[in-house]
């Protein structure tokens, strides 16, 4: 099965006035129990096993939580681009003391996420905004209020992060507390990558690249200060979190460690 990216935002890479995106179709597919998001395509935007609805059924959605060897008591978390809300649903049960905020452009997709893959209502602790994620990286008010970042903005026709400039990074990296980390979704075999890892590496202290999955997804995890990578530390953290949410964390540090000796 091939993966392609799953936020259909059309936002652009720098600061415009109000304008009217178009988006494609909303539809969905299942097989084997899962429930599958499409945009109008045959490629798979998000996925939802049914019986499972709060488990990241897909690797890089997986790999996209990577942050939690470094942050374990996160109380601030935000989804930019929400596709089927898997990474969205995951922190909100996993994390029960965090604020989780959602960010997404479509109206269309926040719906059939509600109606179709077991998005909760908004509470006290969750929020789900109708809006350009540039804009909400760009407010004074969300500067330094989360500890984690979730970056999966691509459009329907998965040319690349749609959101991709070293400003766009800076003012993600300003919406994060100290210690905070910031996980992005990336096409590895697109010319949109080295973009990317370059504008990156200018706004954030440190990179690191996983291993990658799919059909071309790269997870980067992007640091506001230089993380703790001792080997005992990671390897107790990831076992602590195979433990409690059966999360292949030990395949995380696998890929930090072979990023940091190649």
């Amino acid at each position: 099965m091939l993966i392609k990216r799953k936020s259909i935002e059309q936002a652009e890479s720098s600061r415009r006035p109000a304008r009217k995106p178009k988006f494609a179709p909303v539809t969905l597919s299942e097989q084997d129990g899962v429930r599958y998001l499409h945009f109008g395509t045959e490629w798979v935007q998000g996925a939802m096993r049914i019986r499972k609805p709060d488990w990241p059924e897909l690797e890089y959605a997986q790999q996209m939580m990577a942050w939690m060897l470094f942050v374990d008591q996160p109380q601030a978390i935000a989804q930019l681009g929400l596709g089927a809300a898997t990474l969205t649903k995951a922190t909100y049960r996993l994390f029960p003391q965090a604020r989780v905020t959602a960010v997404e452009l479509n109206a269309s997709v926040i719906a059939i996420c509600r109606t179709m893959f077991k998005l909760p209502d908004d509470d006290a602790r969750l929020q789900v905004l109708e809006m350009d994620a540039l804009d909400f990286v760009f407010d004074d008010a969300n500067h330094g209020a989360f500890d984690v970042l979730q970056c999966d903005l691509y459009d329907a026709t998965a040319r690349g992060p749609v959101l991709d400039t070293p400003e766009f990074y800076q003012a993600c990296n300003a919406c994060l507390a100290d210690g905070g980390v910031m996980t992005v979704n990336l096409f590895g075999d697109h010319p949109s990558f080295a973009k990317n890892i370059k504008a990156m590496r200018f706004a954030f202290d440190h990179v690191i690249c996983l291993p990658e999955v799919h059909d071309g997804n790269v997870v980067a995890l992007c640091f506001r200060t230089m993380p703790d990578l001792d080997p005992a530390r990671l390897a107790a953290r990831a076992a602590q979190i195979v433990a409690a949410t059966k999360l292949p964390a030990r395949s995380w540090v696998n890929g930090i460690q072979a990023a940091a000796t190649s």
